[in-house]
């Protein structure tokens, strides 16, 4: 393997199609392209301020790094990706990408990360101003995990989650195969016109949340005071601790309330097979 220290590199293409390449104290100034099509590169102290960094790299390992707010992009078409304490101001990240794996990094400027993305996995993590993250994204598992944006996970499939806060309006919309473990999700509508979606000892909090949800599990899970008009049109299964301000027209199921519930609400707008059982105290 090729290395690289103590460099700087500035323009279009400086590092194009090298492949075995260690780079070790370099800095990426601003330009295009600067490591595109390229495989088996390792980057440890570096510094990437540029555009479209890492573009079809097959085979990359980024730690302890920077990517300044200006390396928008840097991260697109590439696959064996792992990124490891870095520092990372730069929007736009993992598009079209494939086995990424995170850990102990913070995306404060997460705009329109992880995008169409497959087998993503992140450990101490979070993401911050992040509205449609993982959109059209797959297989993916989290582990203690933070995220402030909404739309989050639109279309994504086959996620697990563990120990995460997430804050997001319309979290979970149509994704499938999707279990949460021992986590916080606050935002309303979550989860619509999901399919099989479990939550297992999860705190929720919004309005109208867990609709026209197709296979919904609820393991041992609470809701806030806030959390209202649950489960309309949905199919549900499972057990609530504590009370739960209003359920409107779940279609079908058996849920057990530990608590109370203050409004149970069956219309004539419930949908068949309108046979949900559902029991409390």
């Amino acid at each position: 393997m090729t290395i690289i220290k103590d460099k700087e590199y500035g323009g279009e293409r400086p590092l194009y199609a090298v492949h075995d390449v260690r780079l070790e104290n370099v800095t990426i100034h601003v330009g295009e392209s600067s490591i595109k099509e390229t495989s088996n590169i390792e980057a440890e102290h570096c510094t990437f301020e540029g555009k479209y960094v890492f573009w079809e790299t097959n085979g990359f390992q980024v730690n302890d790094c920077y990517f300044a707010e200006s390396a928008r992009s840097s991260l697109w078409y590439s696959r064996n990706c792992r990124m490891t304490n870095c520092k990372v101001d730069a929007p736009k990240l993992f598009r079209r990408m494939e086995g990424i794996y995170v850990e102990n990094t913070d995306f404060p400027n997460g705009e329109q990360f992880l995008w169409d993305c497959k087998d993503v996995e992140m450990h101490n993590v979070s993401i911050g101003n992040c509205d449609y993250v993982f959109m059209h994204t797959e297989n993916i598992r989290l582990e203690n995990y933070r995220q402030d944006g909404n739309y989050g996970f639109q279309y994504a499939k086959n996620v697990e989650i563990h120990n995460a806060v997430i804050n997001s309006k319309d979290a979970f919309w149509e994704a499938e195969n999707v279990t949460i473990y021992d986590s916080e999700l606050n935002g309303e509508y979550l989860a619509w016109y999901g399919k099989n979606i479990r939550l297992v000892r999860c705190h929720l909090t919004g309005e109208q949340l867990l609709c026209y949800v197709d296979g919904l599990i609820l393991e041992d899970c609470t809701f806030g005071d806030d959390a209202n008009l649950l489960f309309e049109y949905s199919t549900v299964n499972g057990t609530i601790k504590g009370d739960v301000v209003s359920i409107k027209n779940p279609t079908s199921g058996k849920l057990t309330v530990e608590g109370k519930i203050d409004e149970l609400i069956f219309d004539e707008n419930q949908r068949r097979p309108a046979d949900v059982v559902i029991t409390e105290g």
